[in-house]
């Protein structure tokens, strides 16, 4: 009687959230097809249908170098923002599993930085790489005169110190996630571990970390997606500069739908956007079932 009762709920539920379902998914999907679909016309200022370009637009964007240039840039940022973030949240992590004293305090701190715009994220490392008024300013004013920190000034370290920001932004939220896993994980292990007098750091990173499988895969996803979409962040601290050594893809999508008058190249640009985040939810789900699977074949 429980358990028809609770698919009964279960059906209710699914029947009332239809409509939202249907509306989000459908216009989610049409939105989608639409952009596809626009990226082989040869719209300029306006959308329009009546003129097939075939493959013009994605020949087109793949010989522009601004485009080559923030493919290039969204690979180093992605590779070194997702990495130092995974590194960073998993240490915070292990640091606030240990029962700090004011948890609390410190969770906020180190989450706080995730809570804010990316706007306010880009203008304050805007002023602190800044080589008159920021961290090189302040160091020199301290004596020593030495002391260079502008990633900004120079093409070639731009996008470090963008990556700084990515950084500092994101590692929070790893940590949030990676943390829960961490406190889910069972306390008999922890005590085996203690027993057989493993050091706590082996037991972290040869015991838990295999078994955050679920949390990494959730962070890792969190931060690619972000990374894909970056925009605010590069135009709030260098606005794709100096020159275009810090273009973005999101960036350049944006600036040919609306400045450049370009509506079809910077669909085809956001065509090429989508790919990566396709795969990366097929990974998702591929984790997600293999887990499932385990799981019913563990029970079984």
């Amino acid at each position: 009687m429980t358990s028809s009762r609770k698919r009964f709920a279960n059906l209710n539920a699914v029947i009332g959230a239809s409509p939202m379902i249907a509306v989000a998914v459908g216009l989610y999907i049409f939105g989608i097809a639409y952009s596809i679909a626009l990226s082989f016309t040869n719209s300029r200022l306006l959308p329009k249908f009546d003129s097939f370009a075939g493959l013009a637009n994605y020949e087109r964007l793949w010989s522009t170098p601004s485009w080559l240039v923030s493919v290039h840039n969204i690979w180093l940022f992605g590779l070194l923002v997702i990495g130092l973030n995974m590194a960073l949240g998993f240490l915070m992590a292990t640091f606030m599993d240990r029962r700090v004293r004011q948890e609390d305090t410190f969770r906020t701190i180190i989450l706080y930085p995730y809570a804010m715009s990316l706007i306010v994220t880009g203008l304050v490392w805007q002023w602190m790489m800044d080589p008159g008024l920021g961290i090189q300013e302040s160091l020199r004013n301290w004596g020593f005169e030495g002391a260079a920190f502008a990633p900004l000034a120079s093409p070639d370290t731009a996008i470090f110190g963008v990556v700084i920001a990515g950084v500092w932004q994101g590692s929070g939220v790893t940590m949030a996630i990676l943390l829960a896993g961490l406190r889910g994980v069972d306390e008999d292990i922890w005590k085996a571990a203690r027993v057989d007098g493993i050091p706590i750091w082996r037991t972290y990173v040869f015991i838990a970390l295999p078994m955050l499988r679920g949390a990494l895969a959730t962070a890792f996803v969190l931060q690619a997606v972000g990374v894909v979409r970056i925009y605010d962040l590069i135009i709030a601290i260098t606005g794709g500069g100096p020159g275009i050594a810090t273009e973005m893809p999101a960036k350049f999508v944006i600036d040919h739908i609306t400045s450049r008058i370009n509506v079809s190249l910077g669909m085809a640009g956001a065509t090429m956007m989508l790919i990566p985040i396709l795969v990366l939810v097929a990974i998702n789900w591929y984790v997600d079932w293999r887990r499932k699977r385990a799981a019913l074949q563990a029970i079984g």
